[in-house]
C-alpha cells in the first residue's frame, strides 16, 4: 500500500495529483501545517520535517521530486513519465524539477505574508522580488508554450505527463500572489490543467484546513 503524508496546498498536492491521475491504491494522511511536522515520528518520515513523506512496501520518501520519477517509473503504463531513450525525456526532466524553481519563490512569499503575522516581521522588498521572480518563471512557462511549432496545449511536444502536473501545481499555489492575466497561453494551460479529475480530487475539501485563506495576496507596502 502506498501512503502519502500530505498538507493540502503544499507541494504534498502534486503528488496527490500524481497518484490519482496513476489510478493506483493509496491512502493519504493529511498533516496540520504546524510545528507537529517537526514530532519524532514524523521526522523519522521526513527528517526535515517537511512534505511530502510516501511510504510505499516499508519504505520511505522524502523529496517531491524524487516521488514523482519513482512513481512514473514505477507505473509506466499510465504514460506519465518519459523513460530513457524517449525524444522527450530530457524535456520531461528540466520541466519536473523546474517546478521546485518556481516553489522556493511561492515559500518565500507564503512565509512573509503567512507565517510572519506581524507587519515589523515582513519585508515589502522581498515581497515584490519574489513576486517578480514568479513573473519570470511564468515567462519561461509561457515561452515553453509559444513554440513555433504553434502554440502547445502541454509543456511535452508529445502530450500531458507528470511535467504539466508539477509545474502547474506550482503555478496553482504561485497564482496566490502573481497573476497569469500578461500570459495568456499559460493561463489556458493552467485552465486545461484544472479541468482534469485528478486535479479537482487533489484540491482542500470546502470545510478542509488549507494554507491560503485568500485567492490573492497583493505586496505589502509598509
Amino acid at each position: 500500500m502506498i501512503t502519502l503524508h500530505h498538507v493540502p496546498q503544499s507541494r504534498s498536492m502534486r503528488v496527490l495529483w500524481l497518484l490519482h491521475e496513476l489510478g493506483v491504491p493509496f491512502r493519504v494522511q493529511e498533516h496540520a501545517f504546524d510545528k507537529s511536522l517537526r514530532a519524532p515520528e514524523f521526522l523519522s518520515l521526513s527528517p526535515a520535517g517537511r512534505v511530502p513523506a510516501l511510504e510505499i512496501e516499508g519504505e520511505r520518501m522524502f523529496e517531491s521530486g524524487a516521488m514523482v520519477e519513482y512513481l512514473c517509473d514505477r507505473f509506466p503504463e499510465a504514460g506519465l513519465g518519459r523513460m530513457p531513450g524517449d525524444m522527450d525525456r530530457m524535456a520531461w526532466l528540466v520541466w519536473v524539477h523546474f517546478a521546485e524553481t518556481l516553489s522556493q519563490h511561492v515559500a518565500a512569499l507564503t512565509q512573509q505574508h503567512i507565517m510572519l503575522y506581524e507587519d515589523a516581521m515582513r519585508s515589502p522588498i522581498v515581497m515584490r522580488l519574489e513576486a517578480a521572480r514568479i513573473a519570470k518563471c511564468y515567462g519561461a512557462i509561457e515561452a515553453r508554450l509559444s513554440t513555433p511549432l504553434e502554440n502547445r496545449d502541454y509543456l511535452l511536444t508529445s502530450g500531458f505527463s507528470a511535467a504539466d502536473i508539477c509545474v502547474g501545481q506550482a503555478v496553482y499555489m504561485a497564482r496566490h500572489f502573481a497573476r497569469l492575466d500578461p500570459f495568456p497561453q499559460t493561463a489556458a494551460w493552467y485552465e486545461r490543467l484544472t479541468e482534469r479529475e485528478g486535479f479537482r480530487a487533489s484540491l482542500p475539501t470546502e470545510d478542509g484546513a488549507r494554507i491560503y485563506d485568500r485567492d490573492f495576496y497583493e505586496a505589502w507596502d509598509g
